[in-house]
């Protein structure tokens, strides 16, 4: 079977060491993906300085280059972001900005570079809005390029207006358990199908006569 490495991008507000329930539900998708052959890395995105724009590199020591570099090793990404006010985390939308460049990148058949990859997302908070949080961030990287697989996503929310983080939360809840399964069987088992059988390239047939262009 393919070698298959994924990248979990920990978008908690949290600079390390401050305990991040983000980042446990993180990991616990990783030991998930392991059970799958997969291996893999989570990085604190927070714990950067990665620059705020749309473009690969911002310059002038901007940090993402580094974390793309890693991204576009991996063959499955994962968005692990908490919920505030009832939406993905800044860190979040900061990371869905920075990958709005993967549109101006192709390889020579003009596939973006991201096709083949696949994407999932894991989300924490204290409240309603998992369902929400999830498919903004699932569109967003959907129409960047990432694959998202059946049973895509996993996330643990506590009751409105309590003080219980996942971090703290006992014992794990097996709704969580079984979705974070879910998610690395399916999302390991696709990354290994596109691996081996990538996207066409697009149809450069013009729509009036029919013939191949170029």
């Amino acid at each position: 079977m393919a070698d298959i490495r994924a990248l979990v991008l920990n978008c908690t507000l949290k600079r390390s060491p401050a305990p991040s329930s983000s980042e446990v539900l993180g990991q616990e998708v990783l030991d998930a993906l392991g059970e799958q052959g997969v291996t893999g890395e989570q990085i604190r995105v927070v714990d950067h300085d990665v620059r705020f724009g749309v473009s690969t590199d911002e310059g002038d020591g901007d940090a993402w280059p580094q974390i793309h570099a890693k991204l576009m090793a991996a063959q499955i990404l994962v968005i692990a972001t908490p919920i505030w006010l009832g939406q993905p985390s800044s860190v979040c939308k900061m990371v869905l900005e920075r990958l709005d460049a993967q549109l101006s990148e192709t390889d020579d058949q003009g596939r973006l570079l991201t096709y083949g990859k696949v994407a999932a997302v894991a989300v924490v908070g204290n409240e309603d809005g998992a369902h929400h949080t999830i498919g903004q961030v699932q569109q967003a990287l959907n129409e960047v390029g990432f694959t998202c697989p059946a049973s895509g996503a996993t996330y643990w929310v506590g009751e409105a207006l309590q003080k219980t983080d996942y971090i703290d939360a006992r014992p794990k809840p097996d709704t969580t358990g079984r979705t974070t399964q879910a998610l690395a069987l399916n999302s390991a088992h696709l990354a290994r199908l596109l691996t081996e059988q990538p996207y066409p390239p697009p149809d450069t047939r013009d729509a009036a006569t029919g013939q191949r262009s170029g």
